[in-house]
């Protein structure tokens, strides 16, 4: 096997920026940058700890996030599975990166930048979602903002639901609980879950 391990060798493989993937780069949103990611209902949020890497798939009806302002994000942090693995790396790494994905469209928007965790009452108030509020809000400060190149979405052919899996042909989550736990009760689980979720929403 040929591995690359310097970083002239991999810069001598991959040649010739084009001048749009570099101004395309912006230390605050713009204002249709903005437009985007207020467009956007799914961010992939990922973050780096002590124990390593994660990235969390985050989704809400209607904008995924809230602009504060030119440099903020505000990302409420909905129900889950209590692992809250983003939320301790940011504690003790504030470094996150986020990718938005827009139903419908080729463009995907990116931001790097740091974040905070905060509870302030106020915050917490002023998101709500069918009576309920966040425990925490996730305040993203932004270094850099841009848009990605559509290649890898049209590649996937991503939004055709002529493309689309049937569900019906992959594991379920009881399958994939039960192959990590041979004694696992996938059929309760698998039947018991579409109403836990729905109770369990926000």
């Amino acid at each position: 096997m040929t591995i690359i391990s310097t970083v002239e060798a991999l810069k001598d493989i991959y040649q010739g920026v084009s001048e749009a993937s570099l101004v395309k780069v912006t230390a605050a949103l713009t204002a249709d940058y903005r437009r985007m990611i207020e467009a956007s209902p799914f961010v992939a949020l990922a973050t780096v700890g002590p124990e390593g890497l994660d990235c969390s798939p985050r989704g809400d009806r209607g904008a995924v996030v809230r602009v504060e302002d030119q440099k903020t994000l505000a990302l409420p942090d909905w129900r889950g599975n209590n692992r809250i693995d983003s939320l301790l790396n940011i504690v003790r790494d504030p470094r996150v990166a986020l990718m938005f994905l827009i139903p419908g469209s080729n463009t995907a928007m990116r931001v790097n930048g740091r974040a905070v965790i905060s509870v302030d009452p106020e915050l917490l108030q002023s998101f709500e979602m069918d009576g309920k509020h966040p425990r925490t809000v996730v305040l993203v400060s932004i270094e850099e903002v841009y848009f990605q190149c559509a290649r890898a979405i049209i590649r996937a052919d991503l939004w055709n639901p002529d493309s689309f899996v049937d569900p019906k042909s992959l594991p379920t989550a009881g399958d994939l609980l039960q192959a990590a736990k041979a004694d696992f009760d996938k059929e309760s689980y698998d039947r018991e879950w579409p109403e836990r979720a729905a109770k369990t929403m926000w």
